[in-house]
C-alpha cells in the first residue's frame, strides 16, 4: 500500500524519531526508556545524526544541554511524544474506533469495517493483520504501531479520503500512551482473560490498561461492551462516570440483546432484540464468540448514529478475518480443517468448545506457545487441550530465543499423553493424515501470521498454506475461502 504524501504541521520540527539511527538534521528525538534499551543512551547518537531538540525524563536534562540542543523535559515522556506528534502530523479521519480486550479485537475490527464498507463509506482497518484499506494491505510490526507511526498513518489515512477507521488497542500500545492524541469516538471491550504476564506485572495491572482505553475517548463518544464477559461491570461503570454513550450487547445487553443462537449447517441464526424489535439474522459464521464479535462491531455502528436495519442486514454478508477460525481445506476424508490465531488459554478453550457440536468424530488439535513470551500460560494450555481434545500434537510455535525442546515440555506438563512433533509443517502433515469421516482438525496459534521465528530469524511459514498443501497432497481439497483482510 502507497500512502498518499502530505505536508506535516509544526514546520519547526524536521520529523520525529524515538530510534536514533531514524534521526535526521531538525529532527526531534525521544529518548524513551525501553525494555531492551533505554533512549539515554542514544541521545549522541541522535545529536551526531542532526538531532535538534530531545524529548526525555527531566534526570537528562544536563546530558542532551552538554550537547547544544533544545531539551522537553516530561515525567511521562510516552504521553507527551504521542500528543506532539498528533499535533506534528495534524489530520485525522473524521471517526475513529478503538477495540480492546484479549480476544476479539481483529474480528470485531474487520467486521466493523465491512459494516462501514457496505454502507458505502471509505473506511479501513488497522491492527494484527495489518492497515487494511481500499488502497490495499500494509504490515504492521505491531497491533498498536508506536505514536510516531500511528499519527503517520492517521494523517496518510486522512489525506487519502478515508472517512472512517477502526484499530486495535493492545494493552502494551495503551499502556506505552501510543493512543494518546488519538481522536477517539468510540471504545469497545470485547472479554478479558490472561494474557501478557510476561509484560505485566499481573491481572490488576492488565485490566486497567485495557480500561485506560475508555479514558482515551473524546466527550460525548460512544463505549461499547460485551454485557456477558467477565469484567464488563469495570468497564460499564467507566464509561458511566465519563457519561459516554453506553451501548451493550450478548445475552445480558441492553443495546443488541442476543435472545437465542442456533447453529444452522456452517453458519447460525441469531435473534436479536433491538429497541423492542426482534430481528432474525442468518450469520455465516460458527460459535458463540464470532456472534459475540458481529454483535459488538454492529453496536459500534449504531452508537454511532448508523440506522440498526441497515447495520443488523450487513451481518448476513460478513466474512471472517484471516486465521481467525479460518477454513483451509478438507482432508480426503472429509474431515474440515481449520487455523486459528488462538495462542492464550481462554481463546485455545473457546475454539475447541466452539467446534465441539461440529463433530460427529474426533476432534484433532495442533498447537505450541511461542518462546521469550508469559511461560505460565503453556502449561495451562496444555490442559485445556487434554481436557476439550480428542487428540493434541504439540509443536513448535515462535520459539523465538528460547530452545523449543523446553517449551514442548512444559505445555506437555499440562498433557502428557500428547504426541510431540517438533517440526510444525511435519506435525500438520501427521494430524491430517490420520483424519477420518466426522472428525475436525484445528491448528492453533499462528493464524494470519506468515513467518515462524526461530532465534533471530523469521522464516517464511503460513499455517493455512501449509495444511492446504498437505491436504492436497493426501487426496484432499481447498475448502472455498471465507476470509478476507
Amino acid at each position: 500500500m502507497r500512502m498518499t504524501d502530505f505536508q506535516p504541521m509544526l514546520p519547526e520540527i524536521a520529523g520525529l524519531a524515538s530510534d536514533s539511527r531514524e534521526v535526521g538534521p531538525g529532527y526531534l528525538f525521544a529518548a524513551l526508556q525501553g525494555t531492551r534499551s533505554d533512549g539515554a543512551s542514544f541521545i549522541g547518537e541522535a545529536v551526531r545524526r542532526g538531532a535538534s531538540a530531545v524529548l526525555g525524563m527531566p534526570s537528562l536534562r544536563s546530558q542532551a544541554e552538554s550537547l547544544g540542543v533544545r531539551f522537553i523535559a516530561d515525567s511521562n515522556p510516552r504521553e507527551r511524544l504521542a500528543k506532539i506528534a498528533a499535533q506534528y502530523f495534524g489530520a485525522q479521519p473524521g471517526i475513529v474506533a478503538a477495540i480492546t480486550g484479549t480476544s476479539g479485537k481483529t474480528s470485531v475490527s474487520v467486521f466493523l469495517r465491512q459494516i462501514w464498507q457496505c454502507e458505502g463509506l471509505r473506511a479501513a482497518s488497522l491492527g494484527t493483520i495489518g492497515l487494511v484499506s481500499p488502497a490495499g494491505r500494509m504490515e504492521l510490526d505491531h497491533t498498536t504501531p508506536d505514536a510516531i507511526t500511528l499519527h503517520r498513518l492517521l494523517a496518510a489515512l486522512e489525506h487519502d479520503g478515508i472517512e472512517h477507521l477502526v484499530l486495535e488497542a493492545s494493552s502494551h500500545g495503551l499502556d506505552q500512551y501510543r493512543l494518546d492524541g488519538v481522536r477517539i469516538a468510540a471504545a469497545a471491550f470485547t472479554n478479558i482473560g490472561r494474557d501478557h504476564m510476561d509484560y505485566h506485572p499481573d491481572f490488576a495491572h492488565y485490566l486497567a490498561a485495557k480500561l485506560r482505553l475508555f479514558e482515551l475517548v473524546k466527550q460525548g463518544g460512544v463505549a461499547a461492551v460485551n454485557a456477558d464477559a467477565a469484567h464488563a461491570q469495570d468497564f460499564i461503570r467507566l464509561a458511566r462516570q465519563r457519561k459516554l454513550k453506553l451501548v451493550t450487547v450478548g445475552q445480558s445487553g441492553e443495546t443488541l440483546r442476543l435472545v437465542s443462537r442456533t447453529p444452522e449447517g456452517e453458519g447460525q441464526l441469531l435473534e436479536i432484540a433491538c429497541r423492542g424489535e426482534l430481528h432474525r439474522v442468518m450469520l455465516p459464521l460458527v460459535g458463540d464468540f464470532q456472534a459475540a464479535n458481529a454483535l459488538l462491531a454492529a453496536a459500534i455502528a449504531i452508537g454511532l448514529g448508523d440506522p440498526a436495519e441497515c447495520v443488523l442486514a450487513v451481518l448476513a454478508r460478513l466474512k471472517g478475518a484471516p486465521g481467525r477460525l479460518e477454513k483451509v481445506a478438507y482432508a480426503s476424508a472429509g474431515a474440515p480443517i481449520y487455523v486459528d490465531y488462538a495462542h492464550k488459554p481462554d481463546a485455545l478453550e473457546c475454539v475447541l468448545r466452539t467446534l465441539r457440536p461440529h463433530v460427529a468424530g474426533r476432534l484433532h488439535l495442533v498447537f505450541g506457545c511461542g518462546g521469550d513470551r508469559d511461560r505460565g500460560k503453556r502449561s495451562i494450555m496444555g490442559g485445556i487441550a487434554a481436557r476439550l481434545a480428542d487428540s493434541v500434537i504439540v509443536t513448535d510455535d515462535n520459539p523465538r530465543t528460547e530452545n523449543p525442546d523446553e517449551i514442548r515440555g512444559q505445555v506437555m506438563e499440562g498433557c502428557p499423553d500428547a504426541a510431540e512433533i517438533g517440526d510444525r509443517a511435519e506435525a500438520i502433515r501427521a494430524a491430517i493424515a490420520v483424519l477420518e469421516p466426522g472428525d475436525v482438525l484445528v491448528i492453533a496459534g499462528k493464524g494470519h501470521e506468515s513467518g515462524q521465528i526461530v532465534g533471530e530469524e523469521t522464516r517464511p511459514f503460513l499455517d493455512a498454506d501449509v495444511a492446504l498443501k498437505a491436504a492436497l497432497a493426501a487426496g484432499g481439497r481447498e475448502a472455498e475461502h471465507e476470509a478476507t483482510a
